[in-house]
């Protein structure tokens, strides 16, 4: 019997899902739990597996196409099955295709906007202005003149991403000089860049300007600007912070921490060896989750008829990648040493900036923290990611001057800002929880006891 491949949630959240490249061909022989596709979710890029053995009898839907969770992507069956009532129901079932967007009509000056003739009776219906002679003229030139063969695809089309062939027709990077580091070898925007700051083109004028003549460089025809389509990951950005921003009542609370502590620790460690090298951000973490233990109430999901604390600490941190921000999760970051947490913390964000996290990997955090530090931000508000009740984001440590027993002296200092909802955080809880943050930050010992 014939078995149908269908786009699946490959994640919790997913509603659709962008197929990225097919590993079978048709009339390929596959069995059950052999990966048939790589598919982009909303969080990650995933494996499709077959359900079923036989062969490859049709592939209904092409790379770079972006169908429905539900959508029947592939059969497979045996070679003398027949399966033409399965591909009879999914043509019914798919959607017509939208038409291809025109160019609006310039009405001539002395036309009207009202409708005229079949409109007047109830049906809509425009005038548009007859063509100037001038474009009349210059069509039957192209009309009458041969047609021009289409343009050969540029070498490593096919492995490379829409953004990635745009920014690389912009720009003059041929494809197939870029190595591709994206899922299977797929060239991504990032590998366009890399190959333009590596190209060492030079702004100096060439030819008869190079000579000392003048030269004026003619201004670009077209448009003048490009779209960029979503990613599945930015479309889940955007409806996540739908669901944040608006309906949640924020407040924001600030801090500055003294770092002193945190620096003289972390260079002690580093002098034990490799093994116990440590970042401010691993600290940081640590630190967070070890907040956290001791303040249920801010380790809380608002649920919406009640307020759910946790006694474990599933420490979320937001990782930026080339397509937008994901959160992978530390879970236990409570019960975890401090170089446990390093690891893990390098292992997600590795795994995240790859896009080869599973749906295990960046789901259930109870609490999250951004860092904006690495960038030289020195403070900004973090957008709660629901049902949390609270992120907490943090700045870069700079140095400030103060004044200690009479004399002058240069410290470390971070800014920490907490959003909480206030649906379930109040002003004076956030405030304690800061506080003991700050005991664990400027007392660093007591993350090692």
């Amino acid at each position: 019997m014939a078995t149908k491949v269908v786009m699946e949630a490959l994640s919790p959240t997913m509603e659709e899902g962008r197929l990225v490249k097919w590993n079978k061909a048709v009339g390929d022989a596959v069995k059950g739990g052999d990966v048939l596709a790589e598919v982009e979710t909303d969080k990650a890029v995933m494996e499709l597996v077959a359900r079923g053995d036989g062969l490859v009898r049709k592939i209904l839907v092409p790379v770079d196409t972006t169908t429905p969770v539900g959508t029947l992507l592939a059969v497979i069956g045996t070679a003398d099955e027949d399966i033409s009532a399965l591909l009879a129901g999914a043509s019914a079932a798919a959607p017509a295709a939208a038409p291809a967007a025109t160019p609006a009509a310039t009405p001539a000056a002395s036309s009207s906007s009202r409708p005229s003739g079949a409109a007047a009776s109830g049906e809509t219906s425009w005038t548009q202005a007859p063509p100037p002679p001038v474009i009349l003229s210059a069509a039957k030139d192209l009309l009458s003149a041969p047609p021009a063969a289409a343009p050969a695809q540029p070498a490593g089309a096919e492995r490379s991403s829409p953004l990635a062939r745009r920014l690389a027709a912009d720009s003059g990077v041929s494809l197939g000089a870029v190595a591709g580091s994206g899922p299977g070898g797929r060239i991504i925007k990032r590998d366009i860049e890399a190959a333009l700051a590596g190209s060492g083109a030079s702004s100096r004028p060439s030819g008869a300007a190079a000579s000392g003549e003048t030269s004026w460089t003619q201004t670009p025809s077209g448009p003048g600007f490009r779209d960029i389509p979503l990613t599945q990951l930015r479309k889940t950005i955007a409806r996540r912070l739908a669901e944040s921003i608006g309906p949640i009542p924020t407040f924001y609370l600030t801090a500055e921490y003294d770092l002193d502590r945190v620096t003289e620790m972390r260079l002690a460690m580093a002098e034990l060896g490799d093994d116990y090298k440590v970042s401010v951000n691993d600290i940081l973490l640590k630190a967070v989750a070890t907040a956290l233990s001791q303040h249920p109430e801010v380790n809380a999901h608002w649920l919406g008829d009640r307020i759910r604390q946790h006694d474990r600490v599933h420490l979320g941190m937001a990782v930026a990648t080339d397509d937008g921000l994901i959160v992978p999760v530390i879970f236990d970051a409570q019960a975890k040493r401090m170089r446990d947490i390093s690891r893990e913390a390098k292992a997600l964000a590795t795994r995240a900036r790859e896009r080869k996290l599973t749906p295990a990997e960046y789901t259930g955090s109870t609490f999250s923290v951004s860092n904006l530090g690495m960038f030289g931000i020195d403070q900004f508000t973090a957008i709660i990611n629901p049902p949390e009740c609270g992120i907490l984001a943090i700045g870069t440590a700079s140095d400030q001057v103060v004044l200690d027993g009479g004399t002058m002296r240069t410290r470390k200092v971070l800014r920490v800002t907490m959003s909480c909802d206030h649906r379930a955080i109040d002003g004076a809880v956030g405030a304690r929880f800061l506080q003991t943050l700050r005991r664990m930050i400027e007392n660093p010992l007591l993350l090692v006891y």
